[in-house]
């Protein structure tokens, strides 16, 4: 059951977008309330992306309750840049201005710094490797790793040790030293979405050419366990985030979904958001006073 604001759904926050040969999407915003366990509510709508409706606008992520960090290409430029929208005052600020493509931007555990995948150019070469920045952006940044490439998607686990998804053939999951650029492989065919549990532990997606994709859980105080499997995801999504009481939110189609393990047999439905003209939702972000960020076509 859904309790739906009349607020201004075509509110524009800023202008963004990504890489033009990247599919459309465009970023929305909800307060998520929920009421009972089975009963949720979605209100104050916000349509982030209205300044650039058939661009590439994507990976939210939250700085703070006010703060949205994404990646967008606008028209005009050549690459991704990162923007800050301020959700109070309703305004953008550009972050990155390179000739490299900016993505993924993440807040790092010392609460100085965030991190960003650049996308560079050496020769004819394309490198891909995570770095860093100052939250005040008084210097350009370096490196995290010294010399390890590759790195798609990460997510930040504690100040030294940081769980990356290598491209590679095949592509895999892994966890990774700042200090000494050591690689331990955990899991191979995994999805982009990396998750750390409020128990610190990882959860990703595995995926399967020939049966049905698994929401796993890495332990990592055990790393002589091998992966468990947590619930089949949804079909073809790939996509999750997790509430600070365990519970795992995916989208598929137009719909927003929950499962929390304790509870729930299967997933359930708690939304369904075409009435704003939301389909196939990738992404999603939540902050601390959970506003939900969601990616979708």
């Amino acid at each position: 059951m859904l309790k739906y604001s009349l607020l201004a759904l075509v509110t524009c926050l800023c202008s963004l977008s990504l890489l033009a040969q990247s599919p459309q999407s465009n970023i929305y915003l909800f307060n998520m309330q929920r009421v009972t366990d089975s009963v949720w509510q979605f209100t104050q709508p916000r349509y982030l992306t209205g300044f650039n409706p058939e661009g590439y606008n994507n990976q939210p992520e939250f700085f703070s309750n006010t703060e949205l960090y994404i990646s967008s290409q606008l028209p005009s430029q050549a690459q991704p840049e990162l923007y800050l929208l301020n959700l109070d005052d309703y305004t953008k600020v550009r972050i990155t201005e390179t000739r490299e493509g900016e993505y993924s931007p993440a807040r790092m555990p010392d609460y100085y710094s965030f991190s960003a995948i650049r996308q560079e150019f050496v020769g004819g070469d394309t490198v891909i490797r995570l770095w860093q920045f100052p939250i005040d952006r008084l210097t350009n940044g370096r490196p995290v790793f010294k010399y390890l490439q590759g790195i798609g998607y990460y997510c930040w686990l504690n100040s030294k040790q940081v769980a990356v998804f290598v491209v590679d053939n095949p592509s895999y999951l892994a966890l990774a030293n700042v200090d000494t650029d050591e690689l331990i492989p955990l899991a191979t065919n995994t999805g982009r979405c990396i998750r750390k549990l409020p128990n610190g532990n990882l959860a990703f997606v595995q995926k399967s050419e020939y049966s049905a994709w698994r929401l796993m859980e890495a332990s990592l105080y055990r790393r002589d366990l091998e992966p468990q499997p947590i619930i089949t995801t949804l079909p073809g999504s790939e996509d999750f985030t997790v509430l600070p009481d365990g519970t795992f939110l995916m989208g598929r189609g137009s719909k927003l979904y929950k499962y929390n393990r304790f509870r729930d047999s299967d997933w359930v439905e708690i939304a369904d958001l075409r009435f704003y003209n939301i389909n196939n939702i990738s992404r999603l972000a939540v902050s601390q006073d959970w506003k939900i960020a969601i990616v979708a076509d």
